[in-house]
């Protein structure tokens, strides 16, 4: 956090921290709730608006329900991000709860039957998943942006708690709701939806840094097209085709795949190329932020589907085999899953606050591999278990996600600078909500293949044996086993619409038998055990490379610095004073390390560490290496100050405890020297132009922005010689040679030459000029480098040109070429008559 940024969230009092976490933590749990509260409710929904889930021509709205809200937040959470880092993220925050509060209640009011209250219902779920990329997109930047970095990882943790934990309670609320009336499900958000909207317009405020930019619409275009793509393709994938009991062999779902594929590269591609990218790649160069968003995604994959499956061994096999109707099953399955919730909600806000005393790395790895065992011992369960046993497991799952979840949060946001918060919680989100897309295609994926090698015999026979008809078994049993899953899914027995009138010609205790609680459940209990096993080990396998990535969070990149709590401290304290930092070190081997940078993140090479006792006496002494890192040895148990001095910096102090494990410390060096100045072409002030300073060698010392007229201000920088460079879109870059005084300040204006351009005029043969022809300039290699049309008057104009020679061409009546030499900031001409 800046000093400037310190003293806004200042201004703001202590207790605002607690309002922020308080209504973003309100907002998350609005969302998440609403992401699954249907699940579990499907079945009541379906009833209520009259269409039959398990028909054919309604799997869509099926698949769409369930899903469309997650699609959505996937694919607009990271733009949404990014217009919070560019306009406000309280602005955009306050915005989405807004919108979600006014589509919560239109959900509730739907008045329509049939497949038009369906459609009402799904266009309804995708706006207020808009809404909730908005709250989500946000939230995390809100609370990095309110909290001091040593109280972040709780801040962030509890925030992930309602975030999670809402995805969980979503489901018992789905079930206690939906059975007295369905529209509750969804009424029961708005009025905490308007409560918070209100608050949060009245209490929060915008205390970040903010961005100015222009939006990458390209970006967001090729992002949203290629996300919606791969995401639809896979929601497709899961529905049966043709013969195939799913609809990866249907050429629109794979060619969909490539195609969504190919337009995220170009995506790549243009967020390479672009001033202001919306998906900002950069920041996968931190190696914590990288790291911590691999374990994320690949723990929401193995957490996503996870949800559906017990739902469905629940509601399908479980609970009926255990005497509940096939009517009370949503219910109690949201209850019986309760222990998972319970186990979260215990140990993510606890991880939150022990990871930021202890760091983050032995929650996160263990946190993995506790949820990677517990999927090993769902293997082991037999499909019908004892209770206990299967609840002991979900709690043990439920406390390894929770260890999990606020640290690696926590790591990924401190991890960011301050102007990228929001763009990076969008991108972390991005990750988050895909992976549960992902995860539910890849379970339902695994589960029906699973169930379709052994389902059909097992089917067959199970009728056969029950006096159906050979021919009406056969006929059910090669139907595709998603229907058998989807039933199971909601609470359903589909016996009776599968055999449908062959059930009159069975005697009534046949008939009754098989449309009983106890004949489907028993039927597919096997082949769904073997299903359970696959999607399970895929899971134990997502937790362990989760795990892995955990681990190599370690040591964080310094290349865009985050922010240690010593800097937090003397933001208050003032300049050179760290404050206290309790880092916890062992004797006899490396007890600190760190590293020493300038702003810029390089290294202070022959800057000194000098270590201090309580008395004051020095202790140690050491060198900083050339990429600015240093190590202490040996000292013994106790307090000492660090005090760390280069040639050309301002001192840099800190004070630190050593007991009894290795610690990290890093100091940035400021400078005394201040440049300012204006960047200008032809006398006009060229606004947001990059800034850069070197030192004589390549180092980059720092980088700023000029404002919206063309002013820039740069503080901190060592005294010495240094290079000042200046860039802008549809300029030719300059450097200029500076010296650096540390006692006062230089003003320095730098011109950016425009780039070169080219015009003329076209005319035929015998005269008059030619209107529409197309021109093209080409370099020296005969690429092509800009092109034009003419107007009425024949005249055409090439701009944004770099200075060099080239060849204009047109090919009205034949191809005529002429050769011209462009230079910066000047208009060359170049006329091309046809016929000479």
């Amino acid at each position: 956090m800046s000093t400037a940024q310190h003293a806004k969230t200042a201004a703001l009092g202590p207790r605002y921290k607690w309002i922020a976490l308080s209504n973003t933590t309100l907002g998350m749990l609005m969302a998440t709730i609403n992401s699954s509260i249907v699940l579990i409710a499907l079945p009541d929904i379906f009833k209520g608006i009259g269409i039959n889930p398990l028909s054919p021509d309604n799997t869509s709205y099926l698949l769409w329900m369930m899903m469309g809200f997650l699609v959505v937040t996937a694919v607009l959470v990271v733009s949404f991000g990014r217009l919070g880092d560019m306009y406000g993220r309280v602005k955009m925050y306050n915005m989405g709860f807004a919108i979600f509060a006014i589509s919560s209640v239109l959900l509730s009011v739907t008045w329509f039957n049939g497949t038009d209250a369906a459609l009402w219902l799904i266009g309804w779920r995708v706006v207020q998943g808009i809404g909730g990329a908005f709250l989500m997109a946000n939230s995390s930047a809100i609370l990095t942006d309110a909290f001091p970095a040593n109280q972040r990882g709780t801040a962030l943790g509890l925030n992930a708690v309602a975030a999670i934990a809402g995805s969980f309670l979503g489901l018992v609320l789905g079930g206690v709701l939906a059975p007295v009336d369905w529209h509750l499900v969804f009424i029961v958000s708005a009025p905490f939806g308007v409560f918070g909207t209100i608050w949060a317009y009245l209490k929060l405020h915008d205390n970040g840094i903010r961005q100015k930019a222009k939006m990458d619409w390209w970006g967001n275009v090729t992002f949203a097209v290629g996300l919606i793509v791969v995401l639809v393709a896979i929601t497709y994938g899961i529905q049966p085709y043709g013969d195939s009991s799913m609809g990866w062999g249907n050429p629109w779902v794979y060619g969909s795949l490539i195609g969504g594929i190919a337009v995220l590269v170009v995506f790549g591609v243009i967020e390479t190329k672009v001033a202001n990218p919306l998906f900002n790649l950069s920041l996968f160069k931190i190696r914590a932020f990288t790291a911590g968003n691999v374990a994320n995604l690949l723990a929401s994959l193995g957490r996503g589907g996870l949800q559906f499956v017990l739902i469905i061994w629940l509601q399908g096999i479980w609970l009926p085999q255990h005497g509940y109707s096939f009517e009370s099953t949503p219910l109690w399955a949201g209850i019986y899953m309760l222990p998972l919730t319970v186990g979260f909600l215990v140990s993510a806000p606890l991880s939150g606050v022990l990871s930021d005393r202890l760091g983050a790395r032995a929650f996160t790895t263990g946190g993995m591999l506790i949820t990677a065992a517990s999927f090993v011992a769902l293997i082991l369960l037999p499909v019908d278990f004892n209770y206990w046993i299967f609840a002991i497991i979900l709690l043990v799952n439920g406390l390894g996600m929770g260890l999990f979840s606020s640290p690696n949060r926590a790591d990924v946001m401190n991890s960011l600078p301050t102007n990228a918060r929001g763009v990076g919680a969008g991108m972390t989100a991005t990750f988050q909500n895909s992976a549960m897309v992902l995860s539910i295609g890849i379970f339902f994926s695994l589960i029906i293949a699973g169930l379709s090698a052994s389902l059909p015999g097992t089917l067959s026979s199970g009728l056969v044996s029950n006096g159906v008809p050979q021919a009406a078994a056969d006929q059910v049993a090669a139907l595709p086993a998603v229907g058998v899953l989807f039933a199971a899914f909601l609470g359903y027995n589909p016996i009776q619409q599968l055999l449908g009138p062959v059930l009159q010609q069975l005697p009534a205790d046949k008939a009754s038998f098989l449309t009983g609680r106890s004949f489907f459940p028993n039927l597919i209990s096997g082949p769904f055990q073997e299903g359970l096993q696959v999607v399970f080990w895929f899971a134990v396998v997502a937790c362990v490379i989760a795990a892995i990535a955990s681990w190599l969070v370690g040591k964080r990149n310094k290349a865009i610095k985050p922010e240690p709590v010593g800097e937090e401290l003397a933001a208050v304290a003032g300049e050179g004073a760290f404050g206290d930092v309790d880092l916890v070190v062992p004797v006899g081997t490396v007890v600190l390390s760190g590293r020493v940078y300038t702003r810029g993140g390089s290294g202070v090479g022959g800057a000194v560490v000098t270590v201090t006792g309580p008395d004051g006496s020095q202790v140690d002494r050491v060198p900083v290496d050339s990429d600015g890192g240093y190590r202490l040895v040996d000292l013994r148990n106790g307090t000492y100050t660090l005090i760390v001095t280069a040639p050309g910096y301002r001192p840099a102090a800190g004070t630190i405890a050593i007991t009894d494990k290795p610690g990290v410390q890093d100091f940035e060096l400021a400078g005394g020297g201040l440049i300012a100045g204006t960047v200008r072409s032809d006398g006009i002030p060229v606004p947001l132009a990059a800034i850069l300073v070197s030192d004589v060698d390549g180092q980059i010392l720092a980088q700023v922005a000029a404002d919206e007229a063309g002013r820039y201000r740069i503080e901190g920088l060592p005294a010495g010689d240094a290079v000042l460079t200046a860039s802008a879109p549809g300029y030719e870059q300059t450097a200029e040679p500076i010296g650096v005084s540390a006692t006062r300040p230089s003003t320095v204006d730098l011109e950016l030459p425009t780039q070169a351009a080219v015009h003329g005029v076209v005319t035929a043969p015998d005269g008059p000029v030619v209107a529409g022809a197309t021109v093209t300039a080409l370099d020296g290699d005969g690429r092509v480098v800009a092109t034009a049309v003419t107007g009425p008057d024949g005249s055409y104009r090439l701009t944004g040109l770099p200075s060099g020679d080239y060849t204009v061409v047109t090919s009205v009546y034949e191809p005529v070429a002429v050769r011209v030499s462009a230079r910066a900031g000047e208009l060359s001409t170049a006329d091309v008559v046809f016929g000479r």
